[in-house]
């Protein structure tokens, strides 16, 4: 397992990252230990929740993902770990987290205090906003809506209330989810301008058949030096294959209605067949292809894989030892180029 300095900070990651959302919902306590422990053997040192999971979110299962990575947290050497998790944005109908969750610095205080007490940890290394307290577009959603504006905490006191955390020793760093260009931004000359830390990683969707991350937050993530951690690698599994002849009943997408909107998108299935007709001419998995090909980006510090089944799991892992030839990148872009981006 190779490993990558995460935006500016100090943290040393694998280059996967073991994400948790199924743990509590499609995985129970000892298959998440199962997962975690072997995750861990492979060389793997960063683990990915938020106080939302497991998902799909409701109001029953909220924090259980915490509760199981913690279970298996205090046993194991904290400091040669990397621990993420997020607190959760508004507007999304959540009303049984803080009884509607915001990004304010009452909201961000009373989350890093439950994720660290379910977690069984005294802090956390990365903590990520889920996802703006702004107005944006979000999970498929592509154009930006000025009439749907609403109240807002100001960047400012969020980029301060973090801060107070890393000075009271919560939160090693902080990061960002579901951004935009003017958003990280934002973050960026706000916490300059204050001279307080700024984000070191955004945590955006990014895989084979939404590359959307390319065209404005990876030079601002250059620029800003602040990594990707890239989820969804797989397109909620789509990408790897297990949907092409018909429904899988264990999948997400299956299992949750109305789950994972952006891959029922026009163009999706005929660009799915292109890459795993691609994968298929290389003797290569489609999943093997879509993560390699996350992994070989220049600017993802990380990439977040999750599994349902130990199978999966270990297929995930064992892509870190697939490098893709120029011939097959350059293939991967003749793809793109005759679908580019269905499932924005």
């Amino acid at each position: 397992m190779n490993y990558r300095q995460l935006g500016q900070s100090e943290l040393k990651v694998s280059e996967l990252c073991l994400g948790t959302m199924t743990y509590g919902q499609q995985n129970s306590a000892e298959e998440a230990t199962q997962q975690l422990d072997y995750a861990v053997a492979e060389g793997i040192n960063f683990i990915d929740t938020a106080e939302m999971y497991p998902v799909p979110p409701n109001g029953e299962t909220q924090g259980r993902t915490e509760t199981y990575v913690g279970y298996w947290l205090a046993r194991q050497k904290r400091d040669s770990l990397v621990i993420a998790t997020k607190v959760t944005g508004p507007a999304r109908g959540y009303d049984w987290i803080r009884n509607g969750p915001r990004v304010t610095r009452a909201h961000i205080n009373s989350a890093i205090d439950g994720s660290l007490k379910r977690l069984q940890t005294d802090y956390v290394d990365l903590y990520q906003i889920h996802w703006p307290d702004r107005n944006v577009p979000m999970f498929g959603q592509t154009a930006y809506d000025p009439y749907a504006e609403r109240e807002t905490e100001p960047i400012a006191e969020q980029v301060a209330a973090l801060a107070e955390l890393i000075k009271a020793g919560k939160i090693r760093h902080y990061g960002l989810s579901n951004e935009t260009p003017w958003g990280l931004a934002q973050f960026c000359r706000v916490a300059d301008q204050a001279g307080l830390p700024r984000p070191v990683s955004v945590q955006n969707a990014y895989n084979l058949i939404n590359r959307v991350y390319e065209y404005g937050m990876a030079e601002m993530g250059f620029r800003e030096q602040v990594s990707l951690l890239a989820y969804s690698p797989l397109g909620f599994g789509v990408l790897s294959g297990k949907y092409r002849k018909g429904m899988h009943g264990s999948g997400r997408i299956t299992l949750f209605p109305g789950f994972g909107q952006r891959y029922g998108k026009v163009n999706v299935p005929e660009a799915v067949a292109a890459y795993a007709k691609l994968a298929e001419d290389h003797n290569l998995a489609p999943v093997t292809l879509a993560l390699a090909f996350v992994r070989s980006r220049w600017f993802v510090g990380s990439t977040i894989i999750g599994a349902t089944s130990m199978a999966q799991l270990q297929e995930n892992i064992a892509s870190a030892r697939v490098n893709l030839s120029p011939d097959v990148l350059a293939e991967i872009d003749r793809i793109h180029l005759r679908f580019p981006n269905p499932a924005p």
